[in-house]
């Protein structure tokens, strides 16, 4: 994950929810949905809110997915600070959330930290809340969980490491030489990060002296 700071909501939301005084997300049109998911994808420079895969380059590639999950938190069915763009992969991120509880979320900076992603593509939990938001997202703690995303963010991390210059067999031992990989790599191109960055930026963290 990757903390996503929220925006301010689109303007079809606010009308329509002030012409709409009792309506639910049930109710929108597709001018509404559009509207939230193109402010969710900017806001999180075409990313998915769990997994970081790229998303948002197809129409069907994405959905708008509440957070806190809307049988739990009616109350906020409307609410843009409680919506993110998810990738719809089977069995994984919004397809895997339902309606559980998600103790750690991308709106906590801690999801950077919480969160240790290996070279290997796996994932750990470094904490409690860390650990059972990857079991409650499929986020890919082994092979056996996942191992289609686990393959897929091996391979790209690689390849992103090195498009860089970083050799993963090899690594890096100069921190300054790391940090400027690393602001290289958050660095959006047209609006948009390469999928997985998030990741591989963790990745790089870990290296850090």
């Amino acid at each position: 994950m990757r903390k996503i700071v929220k925006s301010i909501e689109p303007d079809a939301l606010t009308i329509w929810k002030r012409q709409h005084p009792q309506g639910r997300y049930a109710d929108l049109t597709n001018v509404e949905r559009l509207a939230i998911r193109q402010a969710c994808l900017t806001e999180q420079y075409y990313l998915c809110a769990y997994c970081c895969k790229a998303v948002g380059h197809k129409p069907d590639d994405c959905m708008n997915e509440h957070v806190e999950a809307q049988d739990i938190a009616p109350q906020r069915v409307l609410d843009f600070n409680n919506i993110v763009a998810s990738c719809r992969t089977p069995n994984q991120c919004d397809a895997a959330h339902g309606s559980q509880p998600l103790p750690l979320t991308p709106f906590m900076a801690e999801c950077e930290s919480e969160l240790k992603f290996k070279l290997s593509g796996r994932v750990e939990g470094l904490t409690k809340r860390a650990k059972e938001a990857i079991t409650v997202l499929n986020l890919g703690e082994s092979e056996q969980s996942n191992r289609s995303l686990v393959e897929k963010r091996k391979q790209l991390v690689s390849s992103l490491l090195m498009v860089n210059g970083v050799d993963p067999d090899d690594g890096l031992e100069d921190d300054d030489l790391i940090n400027l990989v690393i602001a290289d790599i958050q660095q959006p191109k047209d609006g948009k990060l390469e999928a997985y960055a998030p990741v591989v930026v963790n990745i790089l963290s870990q290296w850090l002296s």
